[in-house]
């Protein structure tokens, strides 16, 4: 079998795969689409709120979030904004504490990360407070603004049925570049063709790193915050539904965040969350599998297949394109039919992420803060941004990878949003 035929015979097999494993996601494409029905709305009992901020550095945004926080149409006496000041060097403390907010400042630099910042600003707030004096905890981050509605649409669907509920993540920062452009698609078609989906059909919804809320019960069964991982909204959410709970989702309690807006910082980001996953599907993919045979089998399977793959196939890609490269070098072979082999097998992948971001940004349009010219624009890009996840997902498995910060600086209002 010569280099060529057996990298043709990899890219086949490795591209039945990735069809195999998330032919389900274009099963949920129908759901999402499908109108629903509206019900009939329940008054919900008004619940008590802390908000958990992490901030490393964010004095040029922070106060824009604790704004919209302010400026919610929920009574203002049930909620509590809770800032930790995490390692900063900048003056986000102050700016924290003159929005308003209760501020906790934290220097360790041994243990660092939003996991560890969120676990010591709650076990002051349960040393201040107790243990049951919220409801639920939300979870944004510095950079984020809020809909005027937002913990009113949360309250509606957050509950004793449903513990954690994630929401609809929108960007401040669409169309700075095709790279914010690119990231910002990614977390609306999440949000739409996912979550929303899963929510339907009675799937646990995945937690995104921001955006969240968690009950008290769920906070006291876990002790805090115990997720220190390179990604650890997955490995909370993992734990969750490895725990028997479904997290929810409220579409319409909206929210915004900045995206990075250079390739440098989006590749540092996206490596942090693969070799984050990959760490997680190490440790926990054997019980995701177990829980198969068992009444969260449906998340189970969803969380699983979202992980797994993706950082399997893609090594498994990489690795059949050296080998084959070497072989067909040592025979003496030149390796430019091999580059045209994988330039053709991109077209594929391309067609399929066009038509995934086209399909989003239609739906999406109105919800989307840029001009129409850069939606249309990045929906072509959109394909090549997802695709750099493959050298992302190998360098993120062999070099170095650590938790950096991202420097946020679109400082605007939810008003100028609009």
């Amino acid at each position: 079998m010569s280099a060529l035929t057996f990298l043709q015979y990899v890219n086949r097999v490795i591209g039945v795969l990735f069809f195999v494993c998330y032919f389900y996601q274009m099963l949920y494409l129908p759901v999402a689409l499908t109108a629903r029905k509206k019900k009939k709305e329940k008054a919900a009992p008004l619940r008590r709120y802390a908000v958990l901020i992490s901030a490393r550095n964010e004095e040029a945004v922070i106060s824009k979030l604790l704004e919209s926080i302010q400026a919610q149409d929920y009574p203002a006496e049930l909620v509590t904004t809770f800032v930790v000041a995490d390692n900063c060097t900048d003056n986000t403390a102050q700016a924290a504490r003159d929005a308003g907010a209760e501020v906790y400042e934290r220097f360790d630099r041994r243990l660092v990360g939003k996991g560890y910042a969120l676990n010591y600003l709650l076990s002051h707030i349960r040393e201040t407070r107790g243990d049951d004096f919220f409801d639920g905890y939300f979870v944004f981050d510095a950079d984020n603004l809020l809909r005027p509605d937002y913990i009113s649409q949360i309250n509606k669907t957050f509950g004793p049925d449903c513990q954690i509920v994630t929401s609809y993540r929108n960007s401040k920062n669409f169309g700075d570049s095709w790279i914010s452009a690119g990231c910002a698609l990614w977390f609306l078609r999440d949000a739409a063709f996912l979550n929303a989906p899963r929510a339907r059909l009675g799937i646990s919804a995945v937690v995104a790193g921001t955006g969240f809320v968690f009950s008290r019960e769920v906070m006291l069964r876990c002790n805090g915050w115990p997720f220190h991982s390179l990604s650890e909204d997955t490995e909370f959410t993992v734990h969750s539904v490895l725990s028997g709970e479904r997290i929810g989702y409220c579409g319409e309690a909206e929210f915004y965040d900045e995206q990075p807006t250079r390739f440098s910082q989006s590749w540092r980001q996206r490596m942090r969350w693969v070799r984050g996953n990959a760490g997680i599907l190490c440790r926990e993919g054997g019980h995701l599998a177990a829980g198969l045979g068992g009444k969260n089998w449906l998340s189970c399977l969803d969380l699983l297949l979202s992980i797994a793959p993706a950082i399997v196939l893609t090594v498994m890609g990489a690795v059949a394109g050296a080998a084959a490269s070497i072989l067909e070098l040592i025979s003496g072979g030149t390796i430019l039919p091999l580059l045209a082999d994988g330039l053709t097998a991109f077209a594929v992948p391309y067609v399929l992420l066009f038509l995934a971001g086209a399909i989003t940004t239609a739906t999406q349009w109105r919800r989307i803060h840029a001009a129409p010219w850069k939606k249309v624009l990045y929906t072509f890009t959109f394909p090549f941004f997802m695709l750099t996840y493959v050298p992302v997902t190998i360098v993120s498995l062999f070099g170095k990878v650590e938790w950096k910060p991202i420097e946020h600086r679109a400082a605007v209002s939810i008003q100028e949003l609009k």
